[in-house]
C-alpha cells in the first residue's frame, strides 16, 4: 500500500472509529463486561473495508433484521437465503431450498469431516436436484460470487452468543459471509500483562470443543492482542498462528501499519478473502487424520522467525 493510500485509509479509519466508539458507549451498559474488553479498533477496520458491523445487543432489541430463532442457530438463514437468491438469480426456489438443506443438515458429528465437506460445497458449488415441469433437473447452486463482490453479504457481529448443549459462549467477533460464519476472532485484553496469544488459542480450543457447530463453517481463526494479531485454521497448533505481513501483496509492510490493521485488510479485504477461500485453503488427509492449512505466500508472513517475547506469547 503506497503512502497516499495508507494516509487515505487511516483518515477513513479515524472517522469510522469515532462513530463506532459512540455506538459502543451507548451500548456498553447493556453488554457483559467481558464483551467490552477492547476498543472498537478491531471493528473499525471491518467497516473501513466495507463490512456491515453490528453489536449483538442491538440485534436483540430488534434494531436490525437479523433473525435467529434461538442462540443455537449459527447460520443466519434469512441472509443466507437472500444471498443465494442474489447469487443464483435464475435458479428456482426449489434449488435454493435444496442447497440450504444440504448446508444446514450435517451428515456427521465429526467437526473436521463437516468442515471439509462444507469447504467443498463452498468452493465447488452445491449439487441439487428438483422437479421442474414434471422432470427431475440436476443443477448447481453457488454459495459465493467471486466475480461480483456486491452480490455477497459481508457482516461482522460483536459479540455472538452461541449455545450448544449445556455450554454458552460469546466469541468476540464472528464474520459472516452470506449468512455463513466463516471466521471467528477472539481478543485478549492488552491491559492484562499476563495475557498471551496462547491464552487466546486455548479459548478457541474451548469453543471448538464445547460449541463445535459454529466451526462446521469456519475458514479462519484469528487471535488479537491489542494491535497485534495472528491467524490460523481449525487444526493449527498455537505456534502455527502467525501474523500477516502485507496488505496488498507488496513484499514489505506498510510503514506505520499495525499487525491488526495489516491482517484485517490483508485477509478480509473482500476480493482477497474470496481468493484465499477458493485457492489457498487445503485439506491434507493422512490416514484417518485431516489437516487444514492456509497456503501462505512467502511475502504474507513475517521474515523474523526469532522466538517472540514473552509479552506476545
Amino acid at each position: 500500500m503506497n503512502p497516499a493510500q495508507l494516509k487515505k485509509t487511516t483518515a477513513k479509519a479515524s472517522r469510522v472509529t469515532r462513530k463506532l466508539r459512540c455506538r459502543f458507549d451507548l451500548r456498553q451498559s447493556a453488554m457483559p463486561a467481558a464483551s467490552y474488553a477492547y476498543t472498537p479498533s478491531l471493528l473499525t477496520w471491518f467497516e473501513v473495508i466495507g463490512y456491515t458491523v453490528l453489536l449483538e445487543p442491538d440485534i436483540a432489541l430488534g434494531k436490525h433484521q437479523i433473525r435467529r430463532s434461538n442462540y443455537t442457530e449459527v447460520v443466519l438463514r434469512d441472509r443466507f437465503h437472500k444471498a443465494l437468491q442474489k447469487i443464483n438469480p435464475k435458479k428456482p426456489d426449489e434449488a435454493i431450498a435444496a442447497a440450504i438443506h444440504q448446508l444446514t443438515c450435517t451428515e456427521s458429528s465429526d467437526l473436521l469431516e463437516n468442515n471439509h465437506r462444507f469447504h467443498k460445497l463452498l468452493t465447488d458449488g452445491v449439487q441439487v436436484e428438483y422437479l421442474y415441469n414434471e422432470e427431475i433437473v440436476h443443477d448447481k447452486v453457488w454459495l459465493i460470487d467471486p466475480f461480483n463482490l456486491l452480490k455477497n453479504d459481508w457482516l461482522a457481529i460483536h459479540p455472538l452468543t452461541v449455545v450448544e448443549g449445556s455450554y454458552t459462549h460469546c466469541p468476540d467477533v464472528v464474520v459472516f459471509i452470506n449468512g455463513l460464519p466463516l471466521a471467528v476472532i477472539v481478543s485478549i485484553q492488552p491491559s492484562d500483562e499476563q495475557a498471551t496469544f496462547k491464552e487466546g488459542y486455548q479459548r478457541i480450543q474451548s469453543y471448538i470443543e464445547q460449541i463445535p457447530k459454529l466451526f462446521f463453517y469456519n475458514t479462519f481463526l484469528v487471535i488479537t492482542y491489542g494491535n497485534r494479531a495472528r491467524v490460523g485454521t481449525l487444526t493449527s497448533d498455537w505456534q502455527e498462528f502467525l501474523p500477516w505481513r502485507t496488505i496488498d501483496g507488496e513484499d514489505f509492510p506498510a510503514k506505520g501499519a499495525t499487525e491488526l490493521e495489516v491482517l484485517i485488510q490483508g485477509i478480509f479485504d473482500k476480493r482477497r478473502f474470496l481468493e484465499q477461500v477458493l485457492h489457498l485453503i487445503v485439506f491434507e488427509e493422512n490416514g484417518t487424520n485431516i489437516s487444514k492449512k492456509l497456503l501462505r505466500r512467502p511475502f504474507c508472513t513475517t521474515q523474523d522467525h526469532k522466538k517472540p517475547s514473552h509479552q506476545g506469547w
